[in-house]
């Protein structure tokens, strides 16, 4: 089984408090991947509460955004109405429950292949990779890095290049 993950195609990371010409860039691009995927699709969202500024991040990264409920959290809309399943709320970079959902999924039926894309490469994207890797890590794990975009185009570069160290493999570039 393959399995595409949607990381953060959310408003806020769009158009939003922390959108960039490249996020906004590649929403056709990730549409496009969702439509012609073979296999299982999952969507994570960056979901914060009205305490954000408050929290460990909050105070690194003073940007309210992905307030759950608020138009900024919603996965951009393009996006949302192709998904299936409801997407993974997650409190922090990485999910930890999307790594054990796939570890539940693999023993029911092997997965063969995660790919990866969304937002933000240097961030969100990176992390999950990594998550994913250390839950399967006798998967092929995957970043399509243009269906992805960071907080920079330099970034996004240095995450990719973080990633191939890591054994998952970067395409798309």
């Amino acid at each position: 089984m393959k399995v595409l993950i949607v990381v953060d195609m959310q408003n806020d990371f769009i158009t939003g408090a922390l959108g960039t010409p490249e996020a906004r860039a590649v929403v056709d691009r990730v549409v496009d991947k969702i439509k012609g995927f073979d296999g299982m699709v999952l969507a994570t969202r960056d979901t914060h509460g009205e305490n954000y500024l408050s929290s460990a991040e909050g105070k690194k990264l003073p940007v309210p955004h992905c307030i759950k409920g608020t138009a900024g959290w919603q996965l951009c809309r393009e996006i949302e109405r192709l998904l299936v399943t409801p997407p993974i709320d997650k409190p922090t970079f990485g999910s930890a429950e999307l790594g054990q959902m796939l570890s539940s999924y693999n023993k029911i039926k092997p997965i063969t292949e995660v790919t990866l894309i969304g937002v933000c490469t240097d961030i969100c994207v990176i992390s999950n990779a990594m998550l994913v890797k250390a839950f399967l890590p006798e998967t092929t794990v995957k970043v399509d890095a243009s269906c992805c975009a960071g907080t920079t185009p330099e970034s996004h570069q240095r995450a990719l290049a973080a990633m191939q160290v890591c054994q998952i493999a970067v395409e798309g570039v």
